[in-house]
């Protein structure tokens, strides 16, 4: 996605119920409404009235409430216990984290074992974490200078994001921001991701043209695109 424009709060009444909601305008050329775990956000055109963006929040009333009470009830995704044994996976790869003390922190990964060194006092979650990181941006680094020359473009300068809402951003001069948290989704949802940016270097906008770019280097992306919304609601938490 293009770099977020910035986002102001707003509120509105639907149906006796006042609701919060982001706006964040852009060069869209439509109204949308997204709801998560953030609540309610909606993107609009640049020259978009309140008056229309609210009458369509209003028109869209009971699906607006509803959906935010279906996520009002959601269970938070669980919180792992960061132990010796613990099973996670890392771009649809299983690995077993086996943790040792030491004296200095590090972690790698050794075949199907991600192995930790946690020196004491530090927290073992701390040390996977960085791990993890730092294998995400490799990872990312060989998915773009893989998908970069089939677009005909430069591999981009990268950086990792740790946003709630979003995975992967492109600013204006051309770097790409990944979400570390993508190391939990197997790696053809990824590759969806990394295409998806790569895809605003040529078009920055989500216009058919910016779609019939993205299928040119990932012909499956609408099958990945409900992969990445059905599984990404669910990643560990440490």
């Amino acid at each position: 996605m293009p770099a977020s424009p910035p986002e102001s709060g707003r509120q509105i009444v639907i149906a006796g119920q006042a609701v919060a909601y982001r706006l964040r305008r852009s060069a869209r050329r439509t109204i949308g409404l997204t709801i998560d775990h953030a609540g309610l956000r909606v993107g609009a055109p640049q020259r978009a009235r309140i008056s229309d963006i609210e009458a369509l929040l209003r028109e869209h009333g009971d699906w607006v409430l509803a959906k935010l009470d279906a996520w009002k009830k959601r269970p938070a995704p669980e919180m792992l216990a960061v132990a010796d044994g613990l099973a996670i996976s890392a771009f649809g790869r299983p690995l077993t984290v086996r943790i040792a003390a030491a004296s200095r922190a590090s972690g790698r990964i050794a075949g199907d074992t991600l192995h930790l060194a946690v020196p004491p006092p530090v927290d073992a979650a701390s040390v996977l974490e960085k791990t993890l990181r730092e294998h995400a941006r490799r990872v990312f680094a060989e998915r773009l200078a893989l998908h970069a020359p089939r677009l005909g473009v430069p591999v981009p300068p990268l950086r990792l994001s740790s946003a709630r809402t979003r995975w992967g951003s492109c600013s204006s001069r051309g770097g790409i921001a990944l979400n570390w948290r993508l190391v939990f989704l197997p790696l053809p949802v990824v590759d969806y991701v990394v295409c998806h940016e790569l895809a605003h270097l040529k078009e920055m906008n989500h216009s058919p043209r910016f779609w019939s770019v993205v299928e040119q280097l990932c012909p499956d992306w609408q099958a990945l695109r409900v992969e990445l919304r059905r599984r990404g609601r669910d990643l560990p938490r440490f």
